[in-house]
């Protein structure tokens, strides 16, 4: 059964609007992606032809009166060298490039002054005036840094997502940006790669989630308004599953997994109305991503039925030289263009080679101009056509108050809670003597990465120890560093204890840099940098009781002094008000309620471990030695996927299912199965408790995870308070992929195990059995 096709770019520009807020963010939000977020379509999608398009006589009316080279240049996106400026010595060869014609974007461009500058070239000096498109990364936040996506993540709730894309739009827009080269919604198994800290963890469901909500928010109704931007979906695809977790890396993967795992998200952000798609930079079964007709043509394109632009990453069409699968400028440039790459950033290999490639047949007429008719028609869509330039006049400067909130609310509702043992938190605001120790405690590097420079520098984030004293403005707040983020330096560790054993309670927050976490950011060993887990041992030996904050990037191995810390919040990178909202946390004005995107392994030495894995022929069992296990570890996570605790304390029932029993025939014509679970607040504080249904189909044709989550919801209690969430399973939810190069989808009869808990771990379960 496969997915419904992608409705036009052009009708649909965007679809529907994100919610706006936070503000009734403790209602229950049940998060199922569109059904057609499976990864895959029905025939009739894959040879239906292309939905007439409001723009398509402009466009063919442009298309006729364009030379090629002038065809060329709109495939051709060139970077801006922003410390110089409109004529400056970085930007005369882009400058020159939109004079003649001959360039269609530009990225690392803003700024409402600078943008308008070039834009005047490209409208009033070329001789067809066509404008430039825009883009820059703008991956979780322009001025106002909101949480980095892992974190988002961790909420369970996409409407943090929404609202982040929204905010950051508005502020992108209005300085002159189009396009954002986001979301990234590379599910992973690896938390050595630091590009995790820019994806939504290990489950597709969840990713699917966060990245249709990504989408609509960056694009709203319309991507005519002034206050959206055109989304891009990267990285297609399976770029996170990178050997050894290392940036750039080769992928092996059958065609089942790449279906099942790495796609399911990019069908779900198309289906929320995504603009433009980003190759990826690594192989995919020998074939690099920039050169795969399979990825780009047949699944994306033919398959999907998408519309709009395919646009290389940084360099991807050049690389295919020392891919080894190109054997010079020109090969790569017909290699690309030919697979479905649309758009070529920064290499010129199109530019240079493609008028002769046309002219020796080796690329040809139709399909140049169907690449130039996609970058065209999203310029249309922008209407950059008849309003090419920003109101400088209106360009926002700054994070507003409301900005900041949401920025505070989302990594508030992201924070995760991981230990919390004889009630050391929430902290008593009436505390008299506190301490803040860590080499993160009053350090503004709590944005993450993939932060605009200028942000950073203008607007950083505020302190845990600022914060920390605001909220216990009667208290005394001792301060001592300890030791530095990374380096092998412990000089400054007695002061540190000195000031934990001199006050009631000590907050110790440390972590990763965030120049260790995203791009280029692969680490081999991902504990604490440094000499850090000395500082917590040493602030354990005081026997004073004391709570652990990490911050980062990406899941790390906590070692040993994780069982020796009564207290500890995983806070990622927070953002802008990550102090502030930290503090929230601390003191109880925010209880916690996330949960974890990908599991937390207890050495790297298990990578990658992750909930969704098959099982093996000889499953772990600790009394047989001839198991699939470590002689040296305990089996699983040290935390599981999906785990979070809260300030107060939660019951599921056992899942109820409105029929035990349902025909494939009826699943396939669109029949479900509802499943209900009561959840209860046992404890004496209002909550969130975040209710996951897992399934696991016992026996298949191609082998199952051993739990695959389906749905989620985060829900709010009062003490005592009592609620059924339900959720419906449909046919995408249990049936699969398999192998078959063109897509089949198979819902198979036999008994699918129902699980729905607060974690990858539930136990709550009921058998469904389709017939």
């Amino acid at each position: 059964m496969g997915g419904l096709r992608r409705r036009s770019l052009l009708a649909a520009a965007g679809g529907t609007a994100a919610a706006t807020g936070l503000a009734n963010a403790g209602a229950a939000q049940a998060q199922t992606p569109p059904r057609a977020a499976q990864a895959g379509a029905s025939p009739a999608a894959k040879t239906a032809p292309r939905r007439p398009g409001p723009y398509d006589r402009k466009v063919d009316d442009l298309l006729a009166r364009m030379t090629v080279e002038e065809k060329l240049g709109q495939l051709q996106q060139l970077p801006w060298a922003s410390d110089t400026g409109p004529g400056g010595p970085g930007t005369r060869t882009v400058e020159e490039a939109a004079r003649r014609g001959r360039l269609g974007s530009v990225l690392n461009i803003f700024g409402a002054r600078a943008c308008n500058a070039l834009q005047r070239i490209a409208v009033e000096e070329s001789r067809l005036g066509i404008p430039l498109l825009y883009g820059l990364d703008v991956i979780h936040g322009f001025w106002t840094t909101f949480p980095i996506p892992l974190a988002q993540a961790a909420s369970f709730d996409p409407r943090v997502a929404a609202r982040d894309a929204e905010v950051s739009a508005a502020e992108a827009r209005s300085n002159g940006v189009h396009w954002t080269f986001a979301p990234m919604m590379d599910v992973t198994h690896e938390p050595r790669w630091g590009r995790i800290a820019e994806g939504n963890g290990e489950d597709p469901y969840l990713t699917s989630a966060f990245a249709a909500a990504k989408v609509r928010g960056y694009q709203g109704d319309r991507l005519l308004a002034g206050d959206r931007i055109a989304a891009c979906a990267k990285h297609f695809v399976a770029y996170g599953g990178a050997e050894g977790g290392r940036d750039y890396n080769t992928v092996d993967v059958s065609e089942s997994r790449l279906r099942n795992l790495y796609l399911p998200p990019f069908k779900a952000a198309l289906d929320a109305g995504a603009a433009t798609v980003m190759a990826s930079f690594n192989l995919i079964g020998g074939v690099p991503a920039h050169a795969n007709g399979h990825t780009l043509t047949d699944v994306l394109k033919r398959e999907w039925g998408f519309d709009g632009m395919v646009v290389s990453d940084w360099n991807g069409v050049q690389e295919l030289l020392p891919h080894g699968v190109a054997e010079d400028g020109a090969d790569a440039a017909r290699l690309a263009l030919n697979a479905g790459v649309d758009m070529e950033m920064t290499s010129t290999t199109l530019v240079t080679h493609g008028k002769r490639l046309l002219r020796e047949g080796r690329i040809e007429a139709r399909r140049l101009d169907d690449a130039v008719a996609r970058v065209l028609r999203l310029k249309y869509a922008l209407g950059l056509f008849a309003y090419p330039y920003v109101d400088e006049a209106k360009a926002i400067g700054a994070p507003s108050a409301a900005a900041r909130a949401a920025a505070r609310a989302a990594a508030g509702r992201s924070m995760v809670l991981l230990k919390n043992d004889r009630g050391v938190l929430p902290l008593r605001g009436s505390v008299r003597s506190l301490a803040v120790v860590g080499p993160f405690g009053d350090s503004t590097d709590l944005l993450g990465t993939w932060v605009l420079p200028a942000a950073a520098e203008k607007f950083p984030a505020g302190t845990v120890l600022d914060a920390v004293r605001g909220a216990v403005p009667g208290g005394t707040v001792r301060h001592a560093r300890g030791v530095d983020p990374q380096g092998d330096e412990v000089r400054g560790i007695p002061e540190a204890v000195a000031a934990a054993a001199a006050c009631e309670v000590t907050v110790v927050v440390v972590g990763e840099p965030a120049a260790l976490s995203g791009e280029a950011s692969a680490r081999s060993d991902i504990g604490l940098p440094g000499v850090q887990q000395r500082l917590v041992e040493a602030i354990a030996g005081t026997g004073r009781p004391f709570v652990v904050v990490l911050v980062g990037g990406r899941p790390l191995t906590v070692g040993g002094w994780v069982d020796r810390a009564p207290a500890v919040v995983l806070a990622w990178h927070p953002g802008i008000e990550g102090g502030n909202a930290l503090a929230d946390v601390l003191f109880g004005k925010v209880n916690p309620g996330g949960k974890l995107p990908v599991s937390l392994p207890r050495s790297v030495g298990q990578l990658p471990i992750h909930y969704n894995h098959e099982n093996t022929g000889r499953p772990y069992d600790p009394n047989d030695k001839f198991t699939s296990k470590y002689l040296d570890l305990p089996d699983g996570p040290l935390f599981p996927f999906g785990y979070g605790l809260s300030y107060t304390t939660f019951r599921i029932g056992t899942p109820r299912l409105g029929t035990s029993r349902i025909a494939a025939d009826a699943l396939r014509a669109g029949d479900g199965v509802e499943v209900t679970a009561a959840v209860t607040n046992t404890g004496s504080r209002a909550g969130d408790e975040v209710v996951q249904l897992y399934v696991h189909d016992r026996a298949a044709s191609i082998a199952q995870p051993v739990r695959r989550l389906r749905g989620f919801h985060r829900v709010t209690l009062a003490p005592g308070a009592s609620r059924t969430v339900r959720f419906r399973l449909a046919a995408e939810d249990l049936g699969f992929w398999s192998n078959a190069p063109h897509g089949e989808f198979r819902l198979e009869p036999g008994a699918i195990d129902v699980y729905v808990g607060g974690s990858s771990a539930a136990e709550g379960k009921a058998t469904l059995t389709v017939t």
